[in-house]
């Protein structure tokens, strides 16, 4: 029997999802439904452009959204779409690169920080947990000095201290027989064990805000199933704010309130992950879905979408979807689109969903 959608998520969403095995969670500590959310992480009109020949890259450009405490986002779209580029410009990690824009996280400017205070910012305003555990952890150190250098570093706790709040955080993050994990190294760990080992470092210094990138990749289909429900009873347990990407849809619907469909560098669809799969409007949205493997999929064929993303040192004069469209119009192959909201809290950056939107509010209204 399939298992049910963790933590209330929609049934109309549910049918994305493959048969998952249960997994013990502890009850939420906190009732994150009836807390007052405030904002947590607003970003205005970002901007990351990479040096090189011919005036450089800009890899992300004009991404703004926002994320209230104990709100889940998910950042979906294909490689190179801009996904990992603007998460890391919340923690200043894309070396080299120009970023231009807004970073408000918990009040403070991100982009107007010095690098001691953004070192600061990391003691309990944001951490990350990295793409590839295997290559993100050191080889030659145990799992318990890597927890450890974490607490020490940002906490200014002792050795003793530190010791024992790694043994915390491997219990937190659910790790069976936590003290001997403490003296492995990385290669004799599982690649689940050792994702939960980077969620733990992550978590060393409490922060308000969780940034993971790509945290099911290369793991199989029951430990992703894990890894995103530790994460999902992480965040409402300790009322963090979550950012998740991924390209995949699934991981979208079993996780995220809100999802943010980029595409080229910039968001063309954004609304709550129920609404993205039961009303998609960008045909880039649609696009994923059916090329995607999903229940009831035997008998019919996947649907790719065709050509390639753009090159962004040379992007298009319109839309960047354009030359991939078989909805395209005139306007879209000359005229970029605004992101604008279609209805109520769901925005497009799409010509041909503005004219069905404007055509169904006529039609209504005559």
């Amino acid at each position: 029997m399939a298992a049910s959608p963790p933590f209330g998520l929609p049934r109309r969403v549910a049918w994305w999802l493959h048969a998952r095995p249960t997994v013990t969670r502890t009850p939420p500590v906190q009732d994150l439904a009836t807390a007052p959310q405030t904002t947590l992480l607003e970003v205005v009109d970002l901007s990351v452009k990479f040096r090189g020949q011919g005036g450089g890259v800009e890899a992300v450009s004009g991404v703004s959204f926002a994320l209230a405490r104990g709100r889940v986002v998910c950042l979906l779209g294909e490689s190179g779409s801009g996904k990992s580029v603007t998460l890391r410009s919340i923690v200043r990690l894309n070396h080299g690169a120009r970023t231009t824009g807004t970073i408000l996280l918990d009040g403070q400017n991100v982009l107007a920080m010095s690098r001691r205070a953004i070192r600061d910012s990391r003691r309990g305003a944001a951490a990350m947990v990295f793409q590839e555990p295997m290559t993100a952890l050191d080889p030659v150190y145990t799992i318990g000095a890597q927890i450890e250098e974490t607490a020490r570093r940002h906490r200014n706790v002792n050795r003793i201290d530190a010791r024992r709040r790694a043994l915390e955080l491997l219990e937190l993050v659910q790790i069976a027989s936590p003290a001997r994990c403490l003296a492995a190294y990385p290669h004799e760990l599982s690649g689940g064990m050792r994702q939960r080992v980077m969620i733990a470092i992550a978590l060393a210094c409490d922060p308000a805000l969780l940034l993971a990138d790509e945290p099911t990749t290369a793991l199989d289909v029951t430990v992703q199933a894990q890894i995103l429900w530790l994460l999902r009873d992480l965040q409402r347990r300790l009322g963090l704010g979550l950012i998740v990407v991924t390209h995949d849809l699934g991981v979208a619907a079993e996780i995220a309130d809100d999802a943010l469909v980029m595409y080229a560098g910039r968001i063309v669809e954004q609304t709550t992950v129920e609404r993205l799969f039961s009303q998609p409007v960008h045909p880039y949205t649609r696009g994923l879905m059916a090329a995607t493997v999903r229940r009831g999929q035997r008998g019919r064929a996947l649907v790719p979408i065709p050509g390639a993303p753009p090159n962004l040192a040379a992007p298009p004069p319109g839309c960047a979807f354009a030359p991939r469209c078989e909805l395209a119009i005139g306007d879209c192959h000359s005229n970029r689109p605004e992101l604008v909201e279609i209805e109520n809290d769901h925005f497009a950056r799409c010509h041909v969903a503005l004219s069905q939107s404007a055509s169904v509010a006529t039609a209504a209204t005559g």
